[in-house]
């Protein structure tokens, strides 16, 4: 059920509120801004169905993403509003709904949710965040994100533009990315390679995610951070 399509009767019997964060940043030249809120909202709608009384929330589609300000078309709210919001509508939710999951497509919104979801369980409320994040996947705009991408939403990705970036380890980079912001590392936005990315495999990452998202609501262990655990 999607909150938007239903009526106040419908959910009124405390349920499970999924709703996606994403971002609107730059993702290279053949991918996106929506990139992250397109994932985060894929892998909510492949989940929602499998679970028992789970309402789907219309998406947070802005973030923290001020590393990618130096690009045309990223909008960041930064990591203090986007705390602000989050707790308020954990509050807000709150009142109706049993459980809050919050699925996150970007990582900058990290901070935020390390500062909103544990304030909201201090409070009483069962609210916990989820990553959309790949084992082993590029860090921004690489296979990782152009493989989903070209199984959810193809004819957003223009792949005769896709070209590889800065590939080094986002542990070797995330000092200057802090300092600096992305276009001083990849002048393009891209880290990571794009090369080989397929809508197949961008299947086999979202049904890979969508598993792991399931087993952890089923568990629903939370950390101190506030992550469910999966």
């Amino acid at each position: 059920m999607r909150l938007t399509h239903a009526t106040w009767p419908e959910v009124a019997g405390a349920p499970l509120v999924v709703v996606p964060l994403g971002s609107v940043e730059q993702h290279g030249r053949h991918l996106p801004m929506a990139t992250d809120t397109v994932v985060a909202q894929a892998v909510a709608e492949a989940v929602v169905p499998r679970l028992d009384d789970a309402v789907l929330a219309p998406a947070l589609a802005y973030g923290a993403s001020g590393e990618h300000e130096g690009f045309p078309g990223t909008i960041s709210i930064g990591t203090e509003a986007l705390s602000a919001l989050l707790v308020e509508y954990g509050r807000s939710a709150g009142r109706w709904a049993g459980r809050l999951l919050v699925v996150n497509g970007h990582g900058g919104n990290l901070d935020a949710l390390r500062t909103a979801v544990p304030l909201l369980r201090a409070e009483g409320r069962d609210v916990a965040w989820f990553p959309c994040g790949v084992p082993g996947g590029d860090a921004h705009a690489g296979r990782t994100e152009t493989s989903l991408l070209l199984h959810v939403e193809p004819g957003a990705v223009r792949e005769a533009l896709a070209a590889a970036g800065e590939t080094a380890p986002i542990s070797e980079l995330l000092p200057r990315l802090r300092a600096e912001g992305v276009r001083a590392v990849s002048p393009d936005g891209v880290l990571g390679d794009p090369t080989g990315a397929s809508a197949a495999e961008g299947a086999e990452l979202l049904a890979a995610l969508g598993d792991r998202m399931t087993a952890a609501v089923a568990g629903w262990t939370v950390d101190e951070t506030g992550r469910l655990r999966g």
